[in-house]
C-alpha cells in the first residue's frame, strides 16, 4: 500500500477558501435590472388603469385671460341671487264689463302685438242695449221733431196775438226738453257702444301671453278682491332685467350705470351682460335690504321670467402704476394651487397636463393677476380632477363648450 504525500499548513488553508466565482453565479441579475422592470410595470398599471376608466382623465378648465394696455379687466365685487322680470312688469287684463268668457283667441307663450284681440265674452246682451239705446234715440229725435213744429206754429200765433206768451214758453220748454232727451240718447248709445267693446280684451302693447286665468264658460265680474277680473297674464319681453335684495351694508358696492353679469341657475353654460339701472326709493325695513335692478340687453328666448338667476356685479380695476403700457394677464383663482409656498397651475396642452410655475399679484373678485408665467388663452385646471395629477398625463376637458370659460378672442 502506497504511502500518502503529508499535506502542508498551506495546502490545508487553501483548501478552506471560498471560491468567489461561484457565488457571483448563483447572485443573479445586477440591482438595477431590477429597478428598471419596476418602473416599467408601473406605467403598464397606469396605462391599465387609465384604459379601464376610459382613456385619459376628464378635468374641467377655465382660461386665462388677456387684457391689452388701457383696458382695465372687472373684478367681481358682489353676488346675489335674484329674478327675471321685465321692465313694466306684469300685466294683468282683466274685464270692464261682467259676462261669460265665450273663447280665448290667443294660447299661452304666443307674441301678440298691441291691440290684438285676447279673449271674446258673450256680446248678445250689450248688443241688444245698443239696440235699444238706438231706438231710444230715435224716439227722442222724433219727439223733438214735433215739438220743434209745435213751438215755430205756436210763435207764428203768437205774433198775430192768437196765443198767449205763457203757451208759447210752455212749448219753448218742451222744446228744450226734448232736445236734452236727444243728446241724452245719443250719450247712452255711446255708452252701449263702448259696453260693447269692452266685451273683447285686446293687448295693451306689444309682448307674450304669461297665462289664462279663467276658463271658457266662466262668468268674468269687474271689480271684488284683487285679481278677482283678470282673464290673461302677459308681458312685454321686450325690456328684460333681473332684480334682486341687496343687503343695505353693501349698498357702497353698487351704483346706476355700473357693469354686471347675469347666469341663470337652469342654464349655468349662458353668461349674460347687464347694467344697473335702477335703485328702488326705499330700504325693506324687515329684511334690511334694497331692490335692485339691472337691464340685460342681448336677452334671448332662454330667460323666461320668474327665472331664477345669479347677479354679479362688476367693478372695474385700474391697472397698476408699474403695469402702465404693460398687458395683464388673469386666471380665475380656483386654478391656482401652491407648494412649499410657490404658486404654479396645471395647463393643458395637447392633451396633456403641464405643470407651469407662476408669480401672483393682486387678487379682482374672482380672478388674480398672473405678473409672470402665463401669455393669456392657456387652458387651466380647475377644481378636482378625482385623481392626482401629473406631469405629461393624458387628459380629456369636460367643459369645451365656447359659451363657458372661453378663451379670450
Amino acid at each position: 500500500m502506497a504511502e500518502q504525500t503529508p499535506r502542508s499548513l498551506r495546502d490545508e488553508l487553501q483548501s478552506l477558501r471560498i471560491d468567489r466565482s461561484e457565488a457571483r453565479e448563483r447572485r443573479g441579475p445586477p440591482r438595477w435590472l431590477w429597478a428598471g422592470l419596476l418602473l416599467g410595470l408601473g406605467a403598464a398599471t397606469l396605462l391599465a388603469w387609465q384604459f379601464a376608466r376610459g382613456g385619459p382623465a376628464p378635468v374641467e378648465v377655465a382660461y386665462a385671460q388677456r387684457a391689452e394696455p388701457g383696458a382695465a379687466p372687472s373684478g367681481a365685487v358682489l353676488t346675489g341671487s335674484g329674478y327675471v322680470v321685465t321692465g313694466e312688469k306684469y300685466i294683468s287684463i282683466g274685464v270692464r264689463v261682467p259676462g261669460r268668457i265665450d273663447a280665448y283667441l290667443v294660447e299661452e307663450s304666443e307674441r301678440v302685438r298691441a291691440g290684438q284681440a285676447l279673449v271674446q265674452l258673450d256680446r248678445r246682451d250689450y248688443e241688444a242695449a245698443l239696440r235699444r239705446a238706438e231706438a231710444t234715440l230715435e224716439l227722442a229725435r222724433a219727439t223733438f221733431s214735433l215739438k220743434q213744429v209745435e213751438a215755430e206754429r205756436l210763435r207764428a200765433l203768437r205774433e198775430r196775438d192768437v196765443a198767449s206768451q205763457s203757451q208759447l214758453d210752455v212749448k219753448e220748454s218742451e222744446l228744450r226738453v226734448a232736445a236734452a232727451q236727444v243728446r241724452q240718447a245719443e250719450a247712452e248709445i255711446a255708452q252701449a257702444r263702448v259696453n260693447l267693446d269692452y266685451t273683447t280684451l285686446r293687448a295693451p302693447t306689444d309682448g307674450v301671453i304669461l297665462a289664462k286665468l279663467k276658463e271658457v264658460g266662466e262668468m268674468a265680474v269687474p271689480g271684488g278682491f284683487a285679481g278677482s277680473g283678470d282673464l290673461i297674464r302677459m308681458a312685454n319681453l321686450s325690456d328684460i332685467r333681473a332684480e334682486v335684495d341687496v343687503n343695505e351694508m353693501d349698498l357702497a358696492k353698487v351704483r346706476l350705470g355700473q357693469p354686471a353679469e347675469v347666469v341663470p341657475d337652469a342654464f349655468p353654460d349662458r353668461k349674460y351682460a347687464a347694467r344697473v339701472v335702477k335703485l328702488y326709493p326705499q330700504v325693506n325695513r324687515q329684511k334690511g335690504t334694497l331692490k335692485v335692478e339691472v337691464a340685460i340687453p342681448e336677452a334671448d328666448e332662454w330667460l323666461r321670467p320668474d327665472t331664477s338667476v345669479r347677479i354679479t356685479f362688476l367693478d372695474q380695476v385700474a391697472a397698476s402704476p408699474d403695469a402702465a403700457g404693460a398687458a395683464l394677464v388673469t386666471a380665475p383663482r380656483a386654478a391656482v394651487r401652491s407648494e412649499a409656498g410657490d404658486a404654479y397651475v396645471w395647463v393643458v396642452t395637447e392633451g396633456r397636463l403641464r405643470r407651469q410655475a407662476v408669480t401672483l399679484g393682486r387678487e379682482l373678485g374672482t380672478q388674480v393677476v398672473v405678473e409672470a408665467g402665463l401669455l393669456g388663452g392657456e387652458a387651466l385646471v380647475v377644481g378636482a380632477s378625482g385623481m392626482a395629477l401629473a406631469e405629461g398625463l393624458p387628459v380629456r376637458i369636460t367643459n369645451p363648450s365656447p359659451t363657458a370659460n372661453s378663451p379670450p378672442r
